[in-house]
């Protein structure tokens, strides 16, 4: 039985994905990308300072990261470095955008697959958000229109949460985590300028002033956002988790793990992250260092003329709609397999040797839940990591803040050359990205980007391999074949962003 789930709703562009079903089992999984965009065509012939901005337009919902990694990477080809300030307001605009984006992700994108949002028609109670939000679905189905009242309703049947409570409750945190949301945007809009696309980040650090007023505005922003996460979003995740305990073994890619390192912890963009890079073949205990060199990209499945596995600064991108399945290229790490994302960031980190921090973290809820680390690659996992990584990420914050010199320079000098190339990397919120920048006679010759769902939602290689989501759907066990829900869950455990996949 052949099932399409598409259009996926509760993210980001437009996927499509084809399941076989035998015995209520997915047989078959493929991943579609069903646009093109093409941002590295348009970079070329550019002013370099150009594509800091241009490329934050890939994603209105982690722009940031592109528009760093596209500065890391002129860091690298102009040979400059930030001074500390520069570097630390860097990471204090991404660091704000990553908790947002995790909240985003569990309350509006996922947590709708767990809850039963009907319950919301039973409410009783006096809480206005919650009487207007009850009063709103019940005006729509009262009109015939339970379409119009998305993304409550229509749903798909299946197992929801039958506690009345817990199902008001995360309507109610749903509604808060709202406001929490713009409150981390706003702190990223502080140092940014705005939100989205940040118009300070620059390559050798950030054009806005670490002033005294601005760092404390920052400050009381996050410590509210941070108080969100330690009070409600981590226990909401537990609440979960508590329900539903098959999905910690439920949506595992077949893979390795892979991470390009988040929030440089001095100047120097290749030196200590507070989460490690590195890549973690499946099931072992060691993390190999990030190779730029390793990653290769193929089309053998993608709708573009064909080529075997080419390194980013040969890569070639001619599209051709006659072949393929995909708009997304098969990216591989060191011929490999390779989910990125929340969960391979935790366990590149957790196994590198220097990472005590992120390992301490970890150990104390593998413990308290009774999981090895490797359980992180499911459903559930990928939602705890989303979790502790707000954590991490929220202690750090206030934390560089004090380390914030008022008055000192946030920005270093540079001279564009005629020639010269760098790679940026960075991690955006579903995963590791990679920027590539070779400029001839002053102007971009050849850009490449390799972003976190483009590993994520891989087509098939030339092996026939299939990518990490593909994997983690093949196997599965589906109450309903015609609807699926178990595999929206899977699917939006990964947060797919097509439009940064496809761009």
């Amino acid at each position: 039985m052949k099932v399409e789930l598409g259009p996926v709703t509760r993210l980001e562009g437009h996927l499509n994905v084809k399941t076989t079903v035998e015995n209520k089992v997915i047989v078959d999984a493929k991943c579609e990308g069903e646009m093109f965009r093409g941002f590295e065509r348009i970079l070329q012939g550019r002013h370099p300072l150009d594509a800091q901005q241009i490329t934050q337009r890939i994603c209105g919902i982690c722009p940031y990261a592109h528009g760093l990694a596209s500065s890391y990477a002129q860091e690298e080809a102009y040979r400059i470095t930030a001074p500390a300030n520069g570097r630390i307001l860097q990471n204090l605009i991404q660091g704000a955008n990553h908790l947002y984006d995790y909240l985003l992700n569990f309350y509006q994108l996922s947590a709708i697959d767990f809850i039963d949002v009907t319950a919301i028609l039973k409410y009783t109670g006096k809480d206005r958000d919650l009487i207007h939000l009850r009063d709103w679905v019940k005006a729509k189905l009262a009109n015939g229109k339970a379409h119009a009242a998305a993304p409550f309703l229509p749903r798909l049947s299946g197992d929801y949460v039958e506690n009345t409570d817990i199902n008001i409750g995360a309507l109610k945190n749903y509604l808060v985590a709202l406001d929490i949301q713009r409150k981390s945007n706003q702190a990223s809009a502080i140092f940014g300028g705005k939100f989205p696309h940040a118009t300070s980040i620059f390559p050798g650090g950030c054009t806005q002033e670490a002033r005294i007023d601005l760092i404390l505005a920052y400050k009381a922003l996050i410590e509210e956002v941070r108080a969100f996460i330690l009070d409600t979003y981590l226990p909401d995740i537990m609440a979960i988790a508590s329900l539903y305990p098959a999905y910690w073994n439920i949506g595992a890619s077949k893979g390795g793990f892979l991470s390009a390192g988040l929030f440089p912890l001095g100047a120097d963009q290749d030196g200590k992250r507070l989460f490690s890079s590195g890549y973690v073949a499946n099931q072992t205990a060691a993390t190999a260092p990030f190779d730029c060199n390793a990653i290769t990209e193929e089309t053998a499945h993608s709708r573009y003329a064909p080529h075997g596995p080419e390194k980013l600064a040969a890569g070639t991108l001619v599209p051709d709609p006659s072949r393929g399945y995909s708009w997304i290229k098969a990216p591989r790490y060191a011929g490999q397999v390779a989910e990125v994302g929340p969960a391979a960031r935790l366990i590149v980190s957790y196994h590198h040797p220097e990472d005590q921090r992120v390992r301490g973290v970890v150990d104390g809820y593998l413990k308290k839940l009774n999981l090895t680390i490797f359980q992180l690659n499911s459903v559930l996992g990928r939602h705890l990591s989303r979790g502790i990584s707000a954590t991490l990420i929220a202690d750090y914050l206030l934390e560089a803040c004090e380390q914030l010199t008022p008055g000192q320079p946030t920005m270093a000098a540079h001279k564009i050359p005629a020639t010269g190339e760098g790679f940026g990397l960075t991690e955006a919120s579903r995963g590791a990205l990679l920027h590539y920048l070779r400029l001839r006679n002053g102007v971009i010759e050849k850009y490449e980007c390799v972003v976190p769902t483009t590993w994520n939602c891989s087509p098939r290689d030339g092996k026939e391999v299939p990518g990490p989501l593909e994997s983690a759907l093949i196997g599965l066990h589906v109450a309903s074949p015609e609807e699926q829900l178990e595999s929206l869950r899977v699917i939006h455990s990964f947060d797919p962003c097509l439009a940064c996949a496809v761009h």
